[in-house]
């Protein structure tokens, strides 16, 4: 059986990345002052940010259903089975969307609901793909993968909370308060939904909060201390420089575990802007360790 593999841009998967991987990336739409823009295809991480800090009216959107079906459509010709995974059905209803479009195509379209987003989305799909090349069908992908939806999770801090509000995720009294005193939240995506998990006076603070929950992550809820059967990802927005020296700091303390970096998706960068730094982890599915 031939099992093609689906994501979308909120994996950070790029169209010409998706080329080289053998997995298929759905664009994502946004809305900038009233236009629609699909990500990596008209709308680069450059552009987007330049229209953000100049002000621009920016909304997400969903791919319509006709570009999900025409997609599946097109890799079903010369495949068996599709694996579609989206982002966190609790940050967006694409997920929800695909599964209702699924119900059409027999069991030849498996939706996976594993609750991830950027770095740990990503995984997702290169774990699906190698499960496909190791023999197993779409539905036990599905089944693997949403199985171990708890797996994973990320902390990210933020450098302004300008955007938090205007997503309304804060209100303005708490913005205001907030950069008086110069706070740096620390938000989780653990499960389905971006919240709130500590608060820091500095960056330093919020790194070494993030360093400290990671370590406890590992230790006590992937029971993998020195990180031997993890993947460690770090991720940011405009913020590269800040990211490589924390991933560095990480690294020296969990030597040898596979690491890797990329820019947070448009998707999260539109409520908590430019600035940004996260990092997560995914324990690695023990069907391909």
């Amino acid at each position: 059986m031939r099992v093609a593999i689906v994501t979308d841009s909120n994996s950070g998967i790029t169209q010409e990345q998706g080329t080289e991987l053998g997995i298929s990336v759905l664009p994502m739409p946004f809305m900038i002052d009233g236009e629609t823009y699909f990500e990596d295809i008209d709308l680069s991480q450059e552009e987007f940010y330049q229209r953000m800090n100049a002000g621009a009216d920016i909304s997400t959107s969903q791919p319509s259903p006709k570009a999900v079906t025409d997609l599946w459509d097109g890799l079903l010709k010369d495949c068996d089975a599709v694996v579609h995974i989206p982002m966190s059905s609790g940050l967006s209803g694409a997920c929800q969307t695909a599964r209702m479009l699924a119900e059409d195509y027999d069991g030849r379209v498996q939706v996976v609901n594993n609750h991830r987003i950027s770095v740990t989305q990503r995984q997702s799909a290169l774990d699906a793909r190698d499960l496909a090349a190791k023999g197993y069908s779409a539905e036990q992908i599905r089944e693997i993968l949403e199985r171990t939806h708890r797996d994973s999770i990320i902390y990210i801090t933020v450098d302004t909370l300008k955007y938090l509000k205007k997503g309304g995720r804060i209100t303005p009294a708490a913005a205001a308060l907030g950069t008086l005193l110069k706070i740096k939240p620390v938000l989780t995506i653990d499960g389905e939904k971006l919240d709130a998990f500590s608060k820091a006076r500095t960056i330093k603070q919020a790194k070494l909060t993030m360093t400290t929950a990671l370590a406890h992550d590992l230790e006590e809820r992937f029971l993998d201390k020195e990180a031997r059967h993890t993947y460690l990802q770090f991720a940011h927005t405009l913020n590269d420089a800040a990211a490589r020296e924390f991933m560095d700091s990480i690294m020296e303390l969990y030597p040898g575990t596979p690491a890797y970096m990329d820019r947070l998706p448009l998707s999260i960068a539109c409520h908590i802007g430019p600035g940004a730094l996260a990092i997560a982890c995914t324990k690695k599915l023990e069907e391909l360790e």
